[in-house]
């Protein structure tokens, strides 16, 4: 059996874990792909295989440090409380917020140093931390012995008999994703006492490997905090929650609920205008891929309307360079997500004399030719503001120009709180992910794998382009919507089931049906026309022309 690893050729006559492979120190690799497959290091390798490992600098390997650090956290906690409860959620300064109840007092700093006294303990003892599968009936009642009463009302929708654990001594859990060998594999993380719990940071890799500093962005912990609350209004935070309101025949009542939450949202944002319209001239949206902007921006101009407001809508996009000119990125190829593929002068000049009252003649850019047009010259009417829309509409480098307070920037982005169980938060990324799956293949016909393929680089414009710049918004829209996974799932099971176990996307796919096909199916017939969620199934009524 030849297998290449790092630039070397090894010959082995037996099967070999990866582990055994690693030269030096074992602890600076944290997985491995495999022939382009995610591998775990204690997979065993039986045939001709080619092996990159893989360190903190490569997201798959984060993810896999993550779901492990998260594991000892908790076995940790069930030392020093054997009946706490534990729930993770995904948290601000990219960092998982942990929360503890059920010790009889409130959580302090003295807590959080006998944790991570015991979690030090843990990694230094170096545990292995082993695979194994057992019964559902086995798991369910160990689940309640050790009342985790969530993963255990979860099984109830599994629909295999049997159910993956991984053991660490005489503990056991799981947390729906890929592990490390060893405890020792954590060395780097950082605690921080955030009332009422405490946040957890780790290396990520966006940031080379290195944990980020922690930045209190009350805007976005508000915003979070809010979800929570609303996760308890609805009891709705978590699968097992969600699949109750269905099968209790509420789904359409809860649709219904969801919905009037982001018109109670567009309806503040749109007051919130509406008092400072005298000073405000520029509306700026910005918000990751799929966060359903499309949809946000025609629902807030008809707010906006409704209270009065006529905002001129402009399209960033008609500003690119033309012919396509754009900086090259680190794999040499034009990075048409870079600010300085637009057309700056002109989009500052434009937005400069408008918000002055001069007549200007917009352009309008032909991606069939490369090359743009000029419109009817137009002029801004009385409380008239500019609305844009963009990657870079919250980037100051856009419009050095125009005052601050002329200014009034919109953060969308979904900022769910829901889980698969209190260990497993659902990933804010993930959900954007299949809204994106589903959309491509709804209306470009994209592969799943297609859409795999480029969420990298997706990602790396977001971390480049516009988190940089979200603390500085002045209202953040969660365009969340508690029941979406229960309408998107019939739509995004079969392309990432149809994923080749072969294929290097397949881990990742995997991973994704894992907690989408414990989600009961809501029906898309009851989706308001105007629904964000629309802009990824199909049937928006903002894509629809009026032939009335």
């Amino acid at each position: 059996m030849k297998i290449q690893i790092q630039g070397k050729t090894i010959v082995k006559d037996n099967p070999v874990r990866i582990s055994e492979l690693i030269e030096g120190n074992r602890f600076e690799y944290q997985a491995a792909k495999v022939n382009n497959r995610i591998r775990e290091l204690d997979y065993i390798l039986t045939k001709d295989s080619t092996v990159e490992l893989l360190d903190l600098t490569n997201t798959d390997a984060v993810t896999i440090y993550q779901s492990t650090l998260r594991y000892l956290v908790i076995m940790a906690i069930q030392r020093i409380y054997p009946k706490a409860r534990v729930i993770f959620n995904y948290s601000i300064s990219r960092s998982i917020f942990a929360s503890v109840s059920n010790i009889n007092h409130a959580f302090m700093q003295a807590d959080l140093d006998k944790i991570k006294e015991e979690l030090d303990k843990i990694i230094a003892e170096d545990l292995p931390i082993k695979r194994s599968s057992i019964s559902k009936e086995e798991a369910n009642q160990y689940y309640n012995e050790i009342g985790y009463k969530d993963k255990a009302k979860i099984l109830s929708y599994r629909k295999e008999s049997t159910v993956h654990v991984y053991e660490c001594g005489d503990y056991k859990n799981y947390m729906f994703g890929y592990m490390l060998p060893s405890t020792g594999y954590i060395k780097e993380y950082k605690f921080r006492l955030y009332a009422p719990g405490f946040c957890i940071q780790y290396p990520r890799a966006e940031n080379k490997g290195l944990i980020p500093p922690f930045v209190d962005e009350r805007v976005f912990q508000n915003t979070l905090r809010e979800a929570n609350r609303w996760g308890n209004i609805t009891t709705a935070s978590s699968i097992a929650q969600m699949n109750e309101i269905v099968e209790e025949g509420k789904a359409l009542e809860f649709i219904n609920i969801c919905e009037t939450r982001h018109n109670n949202q567009l309806a503040a944002l749109g007051e919130k205008i509406s008092r400072d319209i005298d000073t405000i001239r520029l509306i700026a949206v910005a918000g990751p891929s799929s966060s359903g902007k499309t949809t946000f921006t025609n629902r807030l101009k008809i707010e906006l309307k409704s209270l009065g407001i006529d905002p001129l809508m402009i399209s960033v996009d008609d500003f690119y360079n033309q012919g396509h000119m754009a900086p090259v990125d680190e794999f040499g190829k034009p990075d048409f997500e870079h600010i300085d593929a637009l057309d700056r002068k002109l989009f500052d000049d434009v937005i400069y004399k408008l918000i002055n009252g001069e007549e200007v003649a917009l352009p309008k850019y032909s991606f069939v030719t490369q090359g743009r047009t000029f419109g009817e010259p137009v002029k801004l009417g009385k409380h008239q503001p500019i609305m844009i829309e963009g990657i870079h509409a919250l980037n100051d480098e856009l419009t050095p120009s125009i005052p601050q307070e002329l200014k009034f920037k919109v953060y969308i982005a979904p900022q769910a709180q829901l889980h698969i169980d209190d260990h497993n938060p659902i990933s804010l990324s993930d959900i954007r992910l299949i809204r994106r799956m589903v959309r491509d293949y709804e209306t470009r016909n994209s592969s799943c794998e297609q859409t795999l393929e480029m969420w990298p680089s997706v990602r790396r414009g977001e971390f480049k382009w516009i988190y940089p710049h979200q603390s500085n918004a002045d209202f953040v829209f969660n365009s969340e919507l508690s029941y979406e996974l229960c309408v998107l799932k019939k739509h995004a099971l079969p392309l990432l089931e149809a994923v080749d176990t072969e294929s290097p996307y397949f881990i990742q796919a995997n991973r994704l049906v894992k907690f989408l096909k414990y989600f009961e199916d809501i029906s898309d017939k009851w989706i308001p026309c105007n629904s964000i969620i629309r802009e990824f199934i199909g049937g928006s009524i903002f894509y629809t022309k009026d032939k009335s």
